[in-house]
């Protein structure tokens, strides 16, 4: 078990998992380069336990790992993180490609790669993680404001919503699911986006918790349910003209 950390708290923090040494120093120095900071761990049992412990914002992960694979790191950390994953792997068939992706990563770079393409990669997916915790906060700012929505009212201090004053039984996940919806009518919200921001570590990989959630939601809010719009391969989105 081997583990190196280059410091600078500053920077951007990568957990690289790579158990081949000349291909883990290339990175290594073309990530700092580029103004990173890194930590190197040769197995996926050291990833685990520094995942954990550790501040990252992305890990750059090997398919092909001594002990735990790749891919079981992958499942082991989409248990219990939303942390962006970059797989690296010499497995380029598209039935891996398409495994990686449904186990979880959010990319997936096949060797032998550029380095160019991979600071490329990596930077487009941190600025996607820092533009998603920017809209978070927006979002959770306006957290205490009270919205009235046609008859629909929703107290987000009091965690309440009723229809014409009748109270509307829902659950936290529902709750939030409606406002994160109704105080931002006409934008549409990806199910990433919805998993990020509602269910967070308690989102199970694989499951239709966003669209189970969005039924119940319609079901509850009666014909008001109708103001929750499906985007065809996006996401959903409350009607702008539900809002007036």
């Amino acid at each position: 078990m081997s583990l190196n950390q280059h410091h600078a708290s500053e920077h951007p923090h990568i957990l690289l998992v790579e158990d081949a040494p000349d291909l883990a120093q290339v990175v290594i120095r073309e990530l700092e380069a580029a103004g990173y900071t890194v930590t190197h761990a040769e197995s996926g049992e050291t990833a685990l336990q520094l995942e954990k412990s550790g501040d990252f914002q992305l890990v750059i992960l090997d398919w092909m790992l001594p002990g735990i694979n790749g891919l079981d790191v992958l499942r082991e950390l989409r248990a219990h993180s939303p942390i962006s994953v970059l797989m690296l792997t010499a497995r380029d068939a598209e039935i891996d490609r398409v495994l990686g992706l449904e186990v979880g990563a959010d990319d997936y770079l096949t060797k032998p790669f550029s380095m160019r393409e991979l600071i490329a990669r990596v930077r487009a997916m941190l600025r996607r993680r820092e533009l998603i915790q920017q809209t978070i906060f927006a979002d959770q700012s306006s957290a205490g404001t009270v919205m009235n929505a046609g008859g629909l009212r929703i107290e987000p201090d009091a965690h309440t919503a009723s229809i014409n004053g009748d109270p509307i039984d829902l659950t936290k996940t529902e709750f939030a699911l409606l406002h994160l919806l109704v105080s931002n009518a006409g934008r549409v919200f990806s199910r990433a986006y919805l998993i990020d921001t509602i269910w967070g570590a308690d989102y199970v990989d694989g499951d239709r918790s966003v669209d189970n959630a969005v039924l119940r939601l319609r079901k509850k809010l009666k014909a008001a349910g109708d103001c929750i719009e499906a985007v065809w391969g996006v996401g959903y989105r409350w009607k702008r003209s539900c809002h007036d």
